[in-house]
């Protein structure tokens, strides 16, 4: 009987996983090997397994009052009816947690002979020690080692130790595990604002000539810089003349004009050439009148405009 109870408790030991202790009513059942002084076992069993069912109240996660009844299950040597005390150590969610019973048993022994005095009903004050493990929710399972010592009727002085097993159906649901609150979210940042940036240029230039003046070298540099600074920008530069002279000449001098001014981007400030093209519209696009003087000079122009967006830091 000793090997089967030793064997038990390690099996379910084993077995066990860590929960948080419960308050509130329970019921269970329990194996105890009750090992008899040999003082009151004349011609009776010194070794008996008792069966009980138990009914419990857990106070806190530290206090607890349990009582039982139980019969012999080899036979009706011993029926043992208790009432204990228990009370918890350590942390509630720690997975093993030691606790220590103390209480007052009763024995109703049938068929038991002793020579010199009555021995079937006595009445024991036990306690002890044990170790308990919330292995599931509602369900925990207790073992611990009793020492019951005898407070009247027969021999008196005898002590019975026992090992006790136990599982118990709590009836309210476990505490859960504290969770930690996951950190809050980072807030969400506008979009920063943008602006857009217009560079324009606007190259004019002499008669019958596609010579780049040094006038215009500032709003040259303006557009290399930009076109430096970003480079997913390209440009075109459109060329243009007055209304003199044929369309097939004017065509090919707004050609040139338009090719000058890249080859200062070019050149001058190591602009990429193939991140500049060039189109010439020769007489056809004027912007001035081409009767007067002042408005020849006009049209005789390269044009060209990029924009990017910036991050407003003001």
């Amino acid at each position: 009987m000793r090997k089967l109870l030793l064997s038990t408790g390690a099996m379910i030991l084993a077995g066990s996983l860590a929960a948080h202790a419960v308050e509130g009513p329970y019921v269970g059942a329990s194996a105890t090997g009750f090992f008899l002084d040999s003082e009151r076992t004349i011609q009776g069993a010194d070794e008996s397994l008792v069966g009980s069912v138990n009914l419990g109240y857990r106070f806190s996660n530290d206090w607890g009052l349990e009582a039982g009844y139980g019969t012999d299950l080899a036979g009706d040597d011993l029926d043992v009816a208790k009432l204990d005390l228990l009370r918890w150590f350590g942390d509630a969610d720690r997975e093993w947690r030691p606790y220590f019973v103390a209480g007052f048993s009763a024995f109703d022994r049938d068929d038991v002979d002793n020579l010199e005095f009555d021995e079937d009903e006595t009445t024991q004050f036990a306690v002890g020690f044990g170790l308990s493990n919330m292995f599931a929710d509602h369900w925990e399972f207790r073992t611990d080692l009793r020492v019951h010592q005898k407070i009247d009727q027969g021999v008196s002085g005898t002590t019975d130790p026992a090992l006790n097993f136990a599982v118990n159906y709590h009836f309210n649901a476990p505490a859960p595990a504290p969770v930690a609150e996951p950190a809050p979210a980072p807030a969400k940042q506008a979009p920063p604002e943008m602006r857009t940036i217009t560079v324009k240029l606007r190259v004019l230039f002499e008669f019958d000539k596609a010579v780049v003046k040094a006038i215009y070298g500032d709003e040259i540099q303006a557009v290399a810089n930009a076109m430096k600074a970003h480079d997913d920008i390209d440009l075109v530069l459109e060329g243009h003349t007055d209304a003199i002279g044929t369309d097939t000449y004017n065509q090919d001098l707004s050609n040139r004009r338009a090719a000058a001014v890249k080859a200062k981007l070019v050149e001058m400030y190591g602009i990429d050439p193939s991140r500049v093209s060039t189109v010439g519209y020769g007489e056809s696009r004027p912007v001035a009148d081409n009767s007067t003087s002042e408005g020849r000079a006009q049209n005789r122009r390269v044009i060209g405009e990029l924009s990017y967006e910036e991050v407003v830091t003001d």
